[in-house]
């Protein structure tokens, strides 16, 4: 069982930035991807980036890429969301999520909830306008 705990969270001014980590419990070598999600107030969640832990593939939502960088630090079983220029529509709750598979093509299938079956308790982001 892997277990993802998510810091770095906070309150900030529009503009700003913060940096999410997520680390696990341990490494397990069936690891497929990384993903960050978040969920707003009232809306769904929804995907934000991932990261293959093998190799550099990345994939963004269109509403973060050049603003967001998802990055691994491989033997410290660490995943980071760096977020610049943050805007009051980017509050929300973040998790951080582990797949073992993704089926089919992996730049749709790592941007799905489904794939993911490990996740963690989400930090709270709050921008201020």
């Amino acid at each position: 069982q892997v277990q993802l705990v998510e810091s770095g969270g906070g309150l900030v001014q529009a503009g700003g930035s913060l940096r999410l980590s997520c680390a696990a419990s341990k490494r397990t070598f069936s690891t497929y991807f990384m993903g960050w999600f978040r969920q707003a107030p009232g809306k769904e969640r929804e995907f934000v980036a991932a990261i293959r832990w093998s190799g550099t593939t990345t994939y963004y939502a269109d509403s973060v890429k050049g603003r967001f960088t998802v990055s691994r630090d491989n033997p410290e079983n660490t995943v980071y969301l760096q977020m610049n220029s943050l805007k009051p529509e980017d509050t929300a709750v973040y998790y951080c999520a582990a797949a073992d598979t993704i089926w089919g093509d992996t730049s749709w299938g790592a941007t799905l909830q489904r794939s993911y079956n490990y996740w963690g308790q989400g930090t709270q982001v709050t921008v201020s306008s």
